[in-house]
């Protein structure tokens, strides 16, 4: 660049224009080619070595998050459909399909029920209200006194199982592991309860063979449109 005739401040100027670094890419040619104008910078800077004049700070230690106290579990409401006698159906596990009575809502949330087992082979159990269906069909249950005992520490798995897998608990030592005695406080405490509730059914005909037989959609058939 001709530097003769101009005054020092100019020249001065003129020589740091020079020597800073420059670079304004084309953008219409960045997007053409699919590559993004900040790529373009970031290959210029470590081809000239801009970096080396840079100082580097170093980033504070980041803090380790405080323990915070686990917060107690919100209780879970009841539906308005589902009241203590209501039969309802079970959408999923093991006895999906099955047509049980609902006896009285754990601390959990979950549904205790019942078939009876006698009936249709359903035990008392624990299920999660959001996979039932309430029916317009109920059994007046105020006879039927459910123990304190049975809550959801009453469902819980011994000790010795827990924790462990699937595999490990059927086989040990490579062998198919025994089935375990069903406890005889637990198929007493069915009984009782099976025994007040089977008196209710009594009183209304055809009652026990509808919650004998299982529930099910045929072709063309849709939950939504169906009345319960």
């Amino acid at each position: 660049m001709p530097t003769r005739g101009l005054p020092p401040s100019a020249i001065s100027e003129a020589t740091m224009q020079l020597n800073k670094p420059h670079f304004d890419p084309n953008p219409v040619l960045c997007i053409i080619s699919g590559i993004g104008l900040d790529d373009l910078k970031n290959k210029v800077f470590a081809k000239r070595g801009l970096y080396k004049g840079q100082k580097k700070t170093q980033k504070p230690a980041a803090e380790a998050p405080a323990e915070r106290a686990a917060s107690p579990p919100k209780p879970s409401g009841l539906r308005s459909s589902i009241t203590p006698g209501t039969v309802v159906i079970l959408l999923a596990g093991r006895f999906r399909g099955k047509r049980v009575v609902f006896l009285k809502q754990l601390e959990s949330g979950l549904l205790l029920v019942t078939g009876p087992y006698k009936v249709n082979g359903v035990p008392l159990r624990r299920v999660n209200q959001a996979y039932v269906i309430a029916t317009s069909t109920k059994i007046d249950i105020s006879g039927v006194k459910v123990d304190e005992k049975v809550n959801d520490a009453y469902f819980a798995k011994s000790s010795s199982s827990a924790g462990k897998s699937a595999e490990l608990e059927f086989f040990e030592d490579g062998k198919p592991k025994a089935k375990e005695a069903f406890p005889e406080s637990k198929a007493a405490d069915q009984k009782e309860v099976d025994k007040a509730v089977i008196e209710a059914i009594k009183k209304t005909e055809y009652l026990a063979k509808y919650l004998k037989a299982s529930w099910g959609l045929s072709k063309g058939q849709f939950p939504h449109q169906l009345v319960f």
